[in-house]
């Protein structure tokens, strides 16, 4: 696959080129990161959308399933768990497992011990279902990348870690 040339100008590159024009003390450095990162990031969720689009499964759906296959024997978590791996209110995870249980992927089971705490747990059905989507999804995240070295991922898995951590430094300073 052919690389993107630094040299060949992108829209990313004539915005900022408009802003400095227009606006020549305005700093829009920063497009030149987020400008990209929002565009890669619109293209990249196109394209998990219709991988599991092909399954009859939303990314919501996708995040429980895959939280409770990545949780190992006997595949299960409580709502509690399952809201902090998908950054959402245990609200949001009800109505998530509500679709996968009618869907006969997950069943929920109260704790024996405290009553109050409801369990998620993959079924059979669903263990092969989100194995077989994980496939897939997996393989499309790889074709994805071709167009980058092993190299160029490692760093560029380090720089975006490196700016989240940015993102939370700047977040706290506005606390």
């Amino acid at each position: 696959m052919a690389r993107r040339s630094r040299s060949r100008p992108d829209a990313v590159d004539f915005m900022i080129a408009e802003w400095e024009r227009e606006c020549p003390d305005l700093d829009a450095s920063g497009m030149a990161v987020f400008g990209r990162l929002h565009r890669a990031f619109s293209r990249y969720h196109d394209q998990l959308v219709r991988v599991f689009g092909s399954f009859d499964l939303t990314m919501a759906g996708f995040t429980i399933l895959a939280s409770l296959r990545r949780a190992g024997p006997p595949f299960r978590r409580t709502a509690g768990e399952l809201a902090d791996a998908a950054l959402v209110t245990t609200g949001g995870i009800t109505q998530r497992v509500d679709k996968l249980a009618e869907a006969g992927l997950v069943r929920r089971e109260r704790d024996a011990e405290d009553r109050r705490v409801v369990h998620v747990q993959l079924t059979e059905e669903g263990l092969a279902f989100v194995d077989r989507v994980s496939q897939a999804h997996f393989a499309n995240e790889n074709r994805m990348l071709r167009g980058l070295t092993a190299t160029e991922r490692e760093r560029l898995a380090d720089l975006l870690s490196r700016l989240e951590a940015s993102l939370d430094h700047a977040a706290a300073e506005q606390q």
